[in-house]
């Protein structure tokens, strides 16, 4: 009986994240195929967005056509309550040109997840705490022979398990 009950509430996780990906995909429309994918792999939900969509190059300040997309996709989420969001940064093996802040790919990688994050915050009313930026330099490639896809920005969304889990302690 604990283990059907488990299953079922798997499952029930599983159909929002479902659900929760329909909408995003709906609300993201015009950009899919574009430099944006969504995904749903090991129950949670990958949106993975191109740099060209977001940045000038060595750049971490979003530009307008960016600051839209991002914030369609905060208004598409921001009324799940159960749901942890990780914007991750990556980057190319390029190093970074710059004499500014950005003194390498792990700080632009961090600081475009930042930029990203702050958009998000500015254009929904997502709770802080469930939101994380965080940056992955050019350490997890996508593809090792073309460099434009390792530059790109993740966001994962992935379900809140605390219930999961104290179903599982008692």
């Amino acid at each position: 009986a604990r283990l059907a009950e488990l299953q079922a509430e798997l499952a029930e996780k599983d159909a929002a994240m479902k659900s929760l990906k329909d909408r995003v995909s709906q609300a993201l429309t015009g950009f899919e195929g574009k430099g944006l994918t969504v995904e749903q792999r090991n129950g949670r939900i990958y949106v993975s967005m191109d740099n060209k969509l977001l940045f000038p190059s060595g750049s971490y300040a979003v530009d307008e056509k960016g600051r839209d997309l991002i914030g369609k996709l905060a208004k598409a989420v921001q009324g799940e309550k159960d749901l942890n969001i990780l914007v991750e940064g990556h980057t190319d093996t390029d190093k970074v040109m710059s004499s500014g802040a950005v003194k390498d790919n792990w700080d632009l990688s961090v600081m475009r997840a930042t930029s990203v994050v702050r958009i998000m915050q500015e254009t929904s009313s997502i709770d802080p705490l469930r939101i994380t930026a965080a940056g992955r330099g050019e350490y997890v490639p996508i593809d090792a022979a073309d460099k434009a896809k390792n530059r790109r920005i993740e966001i994962i969304l992935a379900p809140d398990l605390k219930e999961l889990y104290n179903m599982v302690k008692e």
